[in-house]
């Protein structure tokens, strides 16, 4: 897609979205140093709060070109409704929902052996 500058930036949710991702790195930075005695580094910190500008400048830019994640609500949407679900509902079934198993060829099995079950033994 083209650059088009009509499109609009979804600043809330950039902003948003880093600021859980600046929660949840923090979090991980705190049970680390906590857990391993290790001396408290200020430089860990500074690069999470200078990735703010870079994620959001970069979602704009994104956004300008026309790319735009799908929420939560979008994807649970599309989710197909599971077999069991659909048949509880009254509603058909269909084949292609169901696996079919491939033709046997000479690799495969047919099912029956091919070997006599009860072969001597040998002595």
């Amino acid at each position: 897609m083209a650059w088009d500058s009509s499109r609009t930036v979804p600043w809330r949710r950039l902003v948003r979205e880093w600021l859980v991702y600046v929660a949840f790195a923090t979090v991980a930075f705190a049970i680390y140093f906590v857990a391993t005695d290790k001396e408290f580094q200020i430089g860990l910190f500074a690069g999470l709060l200078s990735s703010g500008p870079m994620y959001v400048g970069f979602g704009a830019i994104l956004a300008k070109f026309g790319y735009q994640r799908k929420t939560l609500k979008q994807l649970k949407a599309e989710r197909p409704v599971p077999a069991t679900a659909r048949s509880s509902r009254g509603g058909s079934t269909t084949t292609a929902a169901t696996p079919t198993r491939p033709s046997p060829t000479k690799r495969t099995s047919t099912g029956a052996s091919q070997y006599r079950k009860n072969k001597p033994k040998r002595r």
